[in-house]
């Protein structure tokens, strides 16, 4: 599954007749159950499986799958990732991005120095921060750098079809 994308995961079980608690990826956690089907993984494939209701519990949300009746069912699948196909996912705006596009584009200043390349992307309180990995005969003796995503400011162009992310940033920081 190549253009799958996982948007949470399955928790520990709630009650005995097979509910699991849901850790949702999504910005909006309820948004997980727009997207059907699941594909989670069992015994080391993708396997398709169907929700067939879930609710809001406390401050989380819980689900009931498919096939999945008891406790016993429910343990068996704790940890789980939850996938969706990537063409389920809606296109977005000019100008905005999926993390999972930004990962593994190459990262270079405006006066054309190699930063490396995004390994991750963090979420932090006031803007989003990729994570470079270094080049490996970075000039600045560099593994990692944290650059932190503010659009104009720091990030001045995008290019996905490219790979390429050009940022204003100075390379010994």
């Amino acid at each position: 599954m190549d253009k799958s994308v996982i948007v949470g995961r399955l928790g520990a079980v709630y009650g005995i007749k097979g509910w699991l608690k849901v850790n949702s990826f999504t910005d909006n956690p309820e948004s997980i159950f727009d997207y059907t089907p699941w594909f989670i993984m069992n015994k080391g494939t993708w396997r398709e499986i169907q929700l067939t209701s879930w609710k809001r519990h406390n401050n989380g949300l819980i689900c009931k799958l498919d096939g999945v009746d008891s406790r016993e069912d429910a343990q068996a699948l704790t940890g789980v990732d939850i996938a969706v196909l990537s063409d389920q996912l809606p296109a977005l705006p000019q100008g905005e991005y999926y993390w999972r596009d930004l990962i593994g584009c190459a990262v270079v200043t405006t006066k054309g120095y190699q930063l490396g390349t995004v390994s991750e992307l963090m979420e932090t309180g006031s803007n989003d921060v990729l994570v470079v990995q270094a080049n490996l005969n970075d000039a600045f003796s560099m593994k990692e750098r944290l650059i932190p995503f503010i659009d104009e400011q720091v990030i001045k162009h995008i290019d996905i079809t490219a790979r390429l992310i050009e940022i204003d940033w100075d390379p010994g920081f």
